[in-house]
């Protein structure tokens, strides 16, 4: 990832297969693809890889239980059998999540559903036992010939409550079944844009850098970090900008040649909560549940936290979103409607996040009934310019499989052979993933001398790339870092070989620091400290860049300066707890 390198090398040869524009996760996916196959393709992202939707995410890998009522059985399928494959080739970040869904009615929503099935309503309503026992049922028949989980299972009112006391008591039954969970989906996308780098000098990506339409169909690649413009020769683009699709198009395409919308994204919001009591009440399920008004609500628990939400609110600018407060408010009170004695405390909401869902344009009044699916349209060249393929929609699950369609579709286009079948290719961390965990770890913490605890945080976080990353660490000297979970070392790793080019690239999505709510102003500057040595920062735009971090975390995240410092105090208390026990 050598950005030095890759600019030079577009200075002397501008020419280029395929541009794709766009480095969240499905940009990665088909830059993987067409990388793989050989093709010369360069990926162009304006700001930092998996920055905008695909760090929103709900952390679920899923088939879309809901978008059976919308007769959306063929993503579904897809969406199953993606997940399997992400369970086997990415299982260092992928794990099955037991699912219980609270239900509070036999037959509500049954024959609203037929009708909304058949396109007659767009209201939504409540699904009681029938309705959820036929959806089950089907998720279970989509996945019979894998059976990698366990088939689903009701509860009666009686066996549910004695489960989960906390859930409503006007509950009648539950149901359980098994999906999938991402613990850290930003680390992922990075994986799968190395696993492209790999396939040779014919792959280039940058972030922080945009394409401008230039004279005569002709493009400049903007160095988003310089101001430097280089002319750029693509024989085709790829337009992978998800909730940006139309304005990226604006910036591709003369006015006069712009295409009609191609997308109308709906906002989701977040919060991670830090309460113990909840975090165990919930026993390792997922509930997936709805609210009083029927918008379905997700809350499980995560990376020691617990994750709850969403909301599905129509947004005009996709750049602009965030969690508002009444956006935090019904999710709260959501909350409050299936676990009555549960209250969250305004500090005990450690981060929140909102992403922009790229769905295909639609007027329709209920976002729930927008469909989920994917799906590619090619817009010709104007003024001798390269067409350009637009990827719309998807869900995250999906990523490879819509990469591979749009691949395919570039490949046609090109008049280029596949070479390579990604299906059951493993990524990164995954690769040669041990059936042992246990011995894999005493074997590497053997080899390079550090502590077992150190080289098991590090398989957890990187898998068998672990090996790597504990490898650098033991080359050199070393030191701690306000967080006892990292050391300088590591941190150094990754500003040198990810791409990391701001504190928060580092911070939200390198690392899970941020989101976790274990990130304290001291660990933030002793990282920034680390990121301006490298980068040989003058104090000017070391202090910027502190202050864009400071901003960006209260402004996107509701974290504020003055709670990252109250952190400082805490994890200073458990030190010398720590310390004093020992």
């Amino acid at each position: 990832m050598n950005r030095r390198e890759t600019l030079d090398g577009l200075r002397r040869s501008p020419k280029v297969d395929v541009c794709v524009l766009g480095g969240g996760i499905n940009g990665l996916s088909v830059f993987r693809e067409l990388a793989l196959q050989g093709v010369d393709v360069l990926l162009v992202e304006k700001a930092d890889y998996c920055s905008g939707a695909s760090a929103a995410l709900s952390r679920m890998v899923h088939g879309g239980l809901r978008y059976l009522e919308n007769g959306e059985f063929g993503l579904v399928r897809e969406a199953l059998v993606e997940r399997d494959r992400l369970l086997r080739n990415a299982s260092h970040y992928v794990a099955p999540l037991p699912t219980t869904v609270p239900i509070f009615d036999t037959f509500s929503g049954l024959a609203n559903g037929i009708v909304r099935f058949l396109g007659l309503t767009r209201r939504p309503s409540r699904r009681g036992a029938i309705a959820i026992k036929a959806g089950l049922g089907i998720y279970d028949f989509l996945t019979r010939k894998r059976a990698l989980m366990p088939k689903h299972e009701f509860r009666s009112r009686r066996a549910t409550l004695e489960k989960w006391p906390a859930l409503s008591p006007a509950i009648r039954n539950s149901a359980t079944y098994h999906d999938a969970w991402v613990s850290h989906p930003e680390r992922l996308g990075i994986e799968v844009l190395r696993d492209g780098l790999s396939g040779g000098e014919n792959a280039r990506a940058l972030n922080y850098a945009t394409i401008e339409a230039a004279d005569g169909g002709r493009y400049d690649l903007r160095d988003g970090l310089t101001g430097e413009a280089i002319a750029l020769r693509p024989r085709l683009i790829v337009n992978a900008t998800g909730g940006w699709i139309d304005i990226a198009n604006g910036t591709l395409f003369a006015q006069a040649a712009r295409p009609a919308p191609l997308v109308g994204g709906t906002k989701g919001s977040h919060l991670i909560i830090d309460n113990p009591a909840l975090r165990d009440m919930l026993g390792g399920h997922m509930i997936y549940y709805e609210n009083e008004d029927g918008r379905i609500c997700i809350l499980f628990p995560y990376l020691g936290k617990v994750l709850v939400g969403s909301t599905d609110i129509r947004v005009e600018d996709p750049g602009t979103v965030r969690c508002e407060t009444d956006e935090r408010d019904y999710i709260l009170q959501s909350l409050a409607f299936v676990l009555p004695g549960i209250r969250i405390r305004p500090q005990e909401i450690v981060f929140q996040f909102s992403g922009v869902r790229p769905l295909p344009a639609s007027k329709d009044s209920f976002t729930g009934r927008i469909p989920r699916d994917h799906f590619c349209t090619v817009l010709e060249g104007r003024d001798g310019g390269p067409p350009v393929l637009c990827m719309i929609g998807g869900k995250w699950t999906t990523f490879r499989s819509f990469g591979e369609l749009s691949a395919d579709m570039a490949l046609d286009r090109l008049g280029l052979p596949r070479r390579i079948d990604t299906a059951d290719r493993p990524l990164g961390g995954g690769r040669d993933y041990p059936e042992d965990g246990d011995g894999w770890v005493q074997a590497l913490a053997a080899s390079t001398g550090l502590p077992l605890a150190r080289v098991e945080a590090l398989f957890e976080r990187y898998g068998t790339e672990a090996d790597t990353v504990a490898r650098f660490v033991a080359a050199g000297p070393d030191h701690a870092l306000p967080h006892p979970g990292y050391s300088a070392r590591e941190v150094l790793n990754l500003i040198r070989s990810e791409a990391v080019e701001h504190l928060d690239d580092l911070l939200l999505r390198r690392t899970t620091l941020a989101i976790s709510g274990e990130l304290s102003l001291a660990m933030a500057d002793a990282a920034l400290d680390l990121l301006a040595t490298e980068k040989a920062w003058p104090p000017a735009r070391k202090a910027e860049e502190r202050s864009r971090f400071l901003t960006l975390m209260d402004d996107r995240h509701g974290v504020t300066e003055k709670t990252l410092s109250a952190r400082n105090e805490h994890r200073s208390e458990t030190c010398e707890t720590t310390a004093r026990s020992g």
